[in-house]
């Protein structure tokens, strides 16, 4: 079992770190550019059916990993609809899945954020001609520092995911195995070292995009006040 000081040396670790990230930052990346003016155009909008799509979206919030992780694996294997992309067992059905997962997170967040600055600012704005789809994105540009909360709580959730990206990716090494596999799979074979680098490695990269996004909010505050 290898040292625990030894592993930042250890290139393994640094190869599963660098594959998290880039999934994960992918699917936040989609995700964020589908829910975020999704999630605006539900609060600003007003249409049939509202309602009942809002209580979907919360609901869908908590949808468990591995149904997601089913779907997709159904909807990439052989047998299935997209099986003759074969993106089934690589990174891509991975950021496939973390989308799916926080995609109603990151939508149904923004409505609420969206939501209550158009409570403020909807006289503004229709004074000044905005309504529907520009009134939206003219909310989101006003309150962009806000949502990065909105933000890191899709990555949050996407970097601590195990189940989805276990049933699509496989946690097959050198390919698919992400720090939370990995973190699972070193755990059941007793190689705990490497599964404490790991976690304490995600637990860094946390708080730096955390700590990064405080930091920003708290400099645009003071330069609009």
């Amino acid at each position: 079992m290898q040292e625990f000081p030894g592993l930042i040396w250890d290139p393994r670790l640094w190869q599963i770190v660098g594959l998290s990230l880039q999934v994960s930052l992918a699917a936040v990346a989609i995700a964020s550019l589908i829910g975020l003016p999704l999630g605006a155009a539900i609060a600003v909008g007003r249409f049939p059916g509202r309602r009942s799509l809002t209580v979907i979206l919360n609901a869908l919030m908590g949808l468990p990993p591995v149904v997601v992780g089913l779907l997709v694996y159904l909807l990439l294997s052989r047998a299935g609809p997209l099986g003759s992309l074969g993106l089934l067992f690589t990174p891509r059905a991975m950021v496939v899945a973390q989308t799916l997962l926080i995609l109603p997170i990151i939508a149904a967040l923004s409505r609420q954020a969206v939501e209550d600055a158009w409570r403020e600012y909807e006289e503004q704005l229709r004074s000044l001609g905005a309504h529907g789809l520009g009134a939206a994105l003219t909310i989101l540009w006003d309150i962009r520092f806000s949502l990065l909360t909105v933000v890191l709580a899709g990555l949050g959730r996407a970097a601590a995911e195990v189940g989805a990206v276990m049933i699509v990716g496989g946690n097959i090494d050198g390919v698919t195995r992400v720090m939370t596999t990995a973190i699972a799979l070193e755990t059941s074979k007793g190689d705990l070292p490497l599964a404490l680098g790991l976690g304490v490695v995600l637990i860094a990269i946390v708080l730096a995009l955390n700590a990064g996004a405080f930091l920003v909010k708290e400099a645009a505050q003071r330069r609009s006040g």
